[in-house]
């Protein structure tokens, strides 16, 4: 399994990244383990199921111990900074910790398509994609597979693995898991879904979503800071915050983006999506049983300018989506 671009091994020596010198100092090692340990009553994320995934058994996230994916591929449908020109070396994880009704990719994360495979089978997915010329590694909806994502990158190095690694999820995060990935993830993109815990529990089975979600977003923030680019404009490090906004103000984006600019503070970069639509179950759920609209996007954007989030992204809207 080769790794580097050509086929060719670089020595480890020649090549500075973080994780490199963990793999050499043999810290790498020593967190894999750590990170397996947790498996044996499973506490990775805020649910703390504490069921045996070494032995199969399954909590929320319905995973046991071989990772299981739906796709590897290059993404350019990112924020311009992950996904350049080249694309991004998107690896799209099965399951997830939440059960959001809206969920646009719930036949992966609520259903379980994809398939399973050996730790060094994903590390060969992640080294292919470097040959295909990836920005980076994209890992979504990651952390239920922590442990062997952080086995996958220690077989990937000796190959020439070197690329950065981005840690694509939800937000709803465990602040000593996240401290497993110190000097291995390059950059954050989590998700801030929510200001308030019981409507995060009703729409997304997520209890005490902001109670996670803030230390979570610091602990990102404090290990690898703002965002920064190369001279082509391509994330190197740093944090983005993605932030999807909800019909009637659901995910109380003026509180969230309030808390974002008061805290990592006003440089921080931030997405504003506004591709909700009630997918799934949501159109049987009351308040985010229709599309967004104009009025509900405009509020958001006017809270944005108002905490002065001037770094990021905001999107538009179809021109058939109601005004009101």
């Amino acid at each position: 399994m080769a790794c580097a671009l050509g086929g060719r091994r670089p020595p480890l020596r020649v090549i500075k990244m973080t994780y490199i010198d963990l793999y050499n100092s043999g810290e790498l090692l020593q967190r894999v383990k750590a990170a397996y340990a947790r498996l044996a009553s499973c506490d990775l994320c805020p649910h703390d199921c504490g069921v045996n995934r070494i032995k199969g058994e399954q909590g929320i996230c319905r995973s046991g111990l071989k990772p299981k994916i739906a796709s590897a591929n290059l993404h350019k449908g990112e924020e311009p900074p992950i996904s350049g020109s080249r694309g991004s070396g998107t690896i799209f994880f099965t399951g997830c910790s939440l059960k959001c009704r809206f969920c646009q990719n719930f036949p992966i994360s609520q259903l379980g398509s994809g398939s399973e495979l050996t730790t060094r089978g994903l590390a060969e997915k992640m080294c292919a994609l470097q040959r295909r010329g990836a920005h980076n590694l994209n890992l979504v909806t990651p952390t239920h597979f922590l442990p062997q994502i952080l086995a996958a990158v220690w077989l990937a190095v000796p190959e020439g693995f070197s690329l950065p690694i981005v840690w694509n999820s939800s937000g709803y995060e465990k602040v000593d898991a996240l401290q497993l990935l110190e000097g291995i993830v390059s950059i954050y993109l989590p998700d801030m879904k929510y200001s308030d815990n019981a409507v995060a529990a009703d729409i997304s089975s997520a209890d005490g979503y902001k109670d996670a979600n803030r230390p979570a977003v610091r602990e990102m923030f404090r290990q690898v800071g703002h965002l920064q680019t190369d001279e082509d404009g391509i994330a190197v490090k740093g944090l983005i915050i993605r932030h999807l906004v909800l019909p009637e103000g659901k995910a109380g984006s003026s509180e969230t983006l309030e808390w974002i600019a008061e805290n990592p503070g006003v440089d921080t970069h931030v997405a504003l999506m506004s591709q909700y639509f009630p997918a799934h179950t949501a159109a049987h759920t009351d308040g985010i049983d229709r599309p967004l609209t104009h009025a509900d996007y405009a509020a958001a954007r006017a809270s944005l300018e108002a905490n002065g989030l001037e770094n990021g992204w905001v999107q538009e809207l179809d021109d058939d989506r109601g005004s009101v």
